[in-house]
């Protein structure tokens, strides 16, 4: 048997409609008076107005903060943490995709107990206690939602990382309709996110654990057969909520299981280029994924089903190629950029990249064959 220890969010509400309910949830935390940190598209497209009719049924308040930048920057965090306490909030919800909800997650923890954010960067450096907190994704991707991580951006274009326990939610409330007015390029982009956090949660080679295997499968099977679907028909609830469903599974998944190298190199994408987060993994997947092939080709064998399903291949190697491939056509049937030279990179940026990649050991450790800055450099350039 193997040893392994497995956390998560401890109550998950998925439901269509259930958003309108936000005010009842919130109060039943204790919350009487939420900010909810979004960004200001999600406001202008109506989408927090029948939470906040839902918080004035309640009899309780709602404060918006509706600022939050893509790859929140330090200084974007801070401003949120000061709206909090402007505001004596005590509780805070998360309502939107990666960035609000990577926010939210820390409005929570440093409005609560004041620390210096450069100081928390790492694993298990934050102190609590933090806020109530309640997730609301309105993408299928990230999983931000049932994951103790926090990314942000600090003044050197570099992506950092607080990991705590205190940052998972107390609740996480996922909506399908929430999710239909996304428009096909970001459904392919945060589609394509969820499925690498499935297939690097697997492949990692550390804190690998037959729970997070199980979601892993259960994710990308669902994520597999429903991304064609929501792109071709973006109204189609049933389809919305299996992709949320199966954003959600991959996140637990690599929760506990630690994503690698494709996540590695998409940071310095983001940080130096603003290259949506999915993107950035979508854009590198493919020569990581070939790169991993000689220490991984069992794993990518086992998950060739999940993509696959019916398929039957003699050997594992037959298998892994065949689920490379099928990602390779799956990602180049998405309606977004394709290579690096797409995004404003140019090819002397690599170098850059490459050394950037180098810095963040935190992932590059799980990667099931290990990286140098060359072969970081080499995937790079296949992938531009």
């Amino acid at each position: 048997m193997t040893d392994f220890v497995f956390e998560t969010t401890p109550k998950l509400v998925c439901e269509a409609g259930a958003a309108a309910r936000l005010g009842e949830m919130a109060k039943a935390l204790g919350i009487r008076r939420a900010l909810i940190v979004t960004d200001a598209g999600l406001v202008a497209a109506g989408l927090l107005e029948p939470v906040q009719a839902g918080f004035a049924a309640a009899g309780s308040a709602c404060v918006l903060f509706s600022d939050v930048l893509a790859d929140p920057p330090e200084a974007s965090v801070a401003l949120a943490v000061q709206a909090a306490r402007d505001a004596g909030a005590d509780g805070v919800i998360g309502f939107g995709g990666g960035s609000s909800l990577d926010t939210a997650k820390l409005v929570a923890l440093l409005a609560g107990t004041p620390q210096d954010l450069p100081d928390i960067y790492g694993i298990g450096l934050a102190k609590g206690p933090r806020l109530p907190l309640i997730q609301v994704p309105t993408t299928a991707g990230t999983g931000s939602e049932v994951t103790p991580i926090a990314i942000v951006t600090t003044p050197t274009s570099e992506k950092k990382g607080v990991v705590s326990s205190l940052l998972y939610p107390d609740l996480a409330v996922l909506d399908a309709r929430l999710t239909l007015g996304l428009p096909p390029r970001v459904t392919a982009m945060t589609g394509i996110d969820a499925m690498v956090h499935a297939i690097e949660a697997y492949t990692t080679r550390h804190k690998k654990n037959p729970l997070s295997d199980s979601l892993a499968l259960r994710a990308l099977s669902l994520l597999g057969a429903n991304i064609r679907t929501v792109i071709e028909d973006g109204r189609n609830v049933a389809a919305r909520a299996a992709m949320l469903q199966g954003s959600l599974l991959a996140g637990i998944a690599f929760a506990n299981a630690p994503v690698g190298a494709v996540h590695a190199l998409a940071y310095p994408l983001g940080g130096h280029f603003h290259v949506p987060h999915g993107l950035s993994n979508a854009l590198v997947l493919l020569p990581v994924l070939e790169f991993n092939r000689p220490a991984a080709e069992t794993l990518y064998a086992e998950l060739a089903p999940a993509i696959l399903p019916g398929r039957s291949f003699a050997t594992p190697a037959e298998a892994a190629v065949g689920f490379i491939g099928a990602m390779r056509d799956l990602v180049a049937a998405m309606p977004m950029e394709q290579r690096l030279e797409e995004v404003g990179v140019r090819r002397e940026d690599l170098p850059m990249l490459a050394a950037d990649a180098m810095k963040v050991q935190r992932l590059l450790i799980n990667n099931p064959r290990e990286v140098s800055y060359d072969d970081a450099l080499a995937i790079y350039g296949q992938a531009y």
